[in-house]
């Protein structure tokens, strides 16, 4: 199992350029199951999240070429199964995207539940529901939901998600657009990447007005045919690497984001004496207040405002702070878990309920730390990378889940961080 070891306190400088954006990745290539024709997607990053997609592309029976690093030729004419198994699922929640696309073309669908799932409390609740709304027949067997629509296809209807969800909004989204007539999303999900499929999507044929608001309107067509398409920025690795030159109080040029998709982060770390300077529609320049930073208090919304997916990055950044922030976590229950780590490390930070109250300015010293999910493995990177001493963070598998050559990209502005294999070799990203 990989390690990352970091040796903090060097501030960051130089241009770091993002990669595609996993979460707009993962649907779109679930997108491309809805067509026999080749589907063309540019900008996808090389992340584990992403292989695993592709691997559940192929075991259904899709080709998938890769002419260039980035690019994702995907051609689902011969689909052979309808199934998501438990070895995919339980590695990748995302691969639940598969249900909506499988559903709509081929009139069924079999989706593993994650271990532990109960079908009545997980979110993939919300989504059977939409499905159901949609004519589809749903039943749990042996650990498996199994959809299937009558007479082998979907009929549009008005759908309404009780709580926000972004992965219910691209499945039902996705299977709307070939079911018989008119569905309407209401409050649907607003995220930039729900824009970005229906952008896809509309390449590919699909009727959809609305994608970005809280009503979608869908109206469903026979077929959809081939397209090529470009993944939008990743907007939470954009705000990752904004934290990481403010934690190291360093300078950063940020190329090849969208800052108007995370306009929310970035007036908070403004508010918190971050300088973010905007250098046309794709660069941002980044460096800290001269005063130092400034304690802020932030709760966790769904877009346009602060995303659940920054907590923990701003949590560290909190360390730093002079004074007291309330984080207050309303998306997941189970998202503090970086929290002790961070206080092995030295921050004082106290947690009640879904509040976490953090105390600055506090010296972080490195110290041996466990990576427990994705966006609490960035909080560790970025506290180790503030910290004195050197930090050995386990578990990175977490990380690469969602970001790429993180190592690399650190090293090149001015981070050391290094990635140790289990034998205790070195090994380059």
């Amino acid at each position: 199992m990989d390690k990352f070891l970091i040796r903090g306190g060097k501030p960051l400088k130089g241009t770091v350029k993002i990669s595609g954006a996993k979460n707009s990745a993962l649907p779109c290539l679930a997108a491309t199951l809805l067509t026999a024709e080749t589907v063309t997607l540019h900008n996808v990053p090389y992340v584990k999240d992403l292989i695993t997609q592709r691997r559940l592309l192929e075991d259904l029976g899709a080709t998938v070429l890769t002419p260039e690093l980035h690019t994702q030729k995907i051609r689902a004419a011969n689909i052979e199964i309808y199934e998501a198994p438990y070895e995919l699922v339980k590695t990748m929640r995302a691969s639940v995207l598969a249900l909506g696309p499988l559903l709509a073309r081929f009139g069924q669908a079999k989706v593993s539940l994650p271990g532990g799932c109960a079908i009545g409390t997980r979110p993939i609740d919300l989504h059977l529901k939409a499905f159901e709304q949609l004519g589809a027949t749903i039943s749990l067997e042996s650990g498996d939901v199994v959809a299937r629509a009558p007479k082998g296809r979907l009929t549009g209807a008005e759908t309404f998600f009780e709580k926000v969800s972004v992965t219910g909004t691209e499945n039902v989204l996705m299977a709307a657009s070939l079911a018989k007539g008119k569905t309407t999303i209401h409050n649907a999900a607003r995220e930039p990447e729900i824009e970005d499929l229906a952008e896809l999507l509309n390449k590919m044929g699909a009727k959809i007005v609305g994608a970005g608001t809280e009503t979608i309107t869908i109206e469903g067509v026979e077929s959809l045919g081939a397209a090529e398409h470009t993944i939008i920025p990743d907007r939470i690795e954009t705000g990752t690497f904004i934290i990481a030159a403010a934690i190291t109080g360093g300078e950063l040029e940020i190329q090849n984001c969208q800052p108007q998709h995370l306009a929310a982060v970035i007036e908070k770390l403004r508010e918190v004496g971050v300088e973010i300077e905007e250098r046309g529609q794709n660069t941002l320049f980044v460096k800290c207040c001269k005063n130092g930073l400034q304690s802020k208090d932030v709760t966790t919304e769904p877009h346009p405002r602060f995303p659940t997916d920054m907590q923990a990055q701003y949590m560290a950044l909190m360390t730093q702070a002079e004074g007291t922030a309330a984080v207050v976590e309303t998306i997941f229950e189970n998202r503090f878990m970086h929290v002790g780590e961070l206080i092995r490390m030295g921050a004082n930070i106290q947690i009640s309920g879904n509040t976490a109250i953090v105390k600055g300015k506090t010296n972080l010293m490195g110290a041996p730390i466990l990576a427990s999910d994705l966006r609490a493995s960035a909080s560790l990177v970025l506290a180790g990378l503030a910290a004195a001493g050197e930090t050995l963070i386990d578990r990175v598998y977490h990380i690469d889940r969602g970001y790429e050559t993180i190592v690399k990209k650190l090293n090149e502005i001015g981070a050391d961080i290094e990635r140790i294999t289990e034998n205790l070799t070195m090994s380059a990203e």
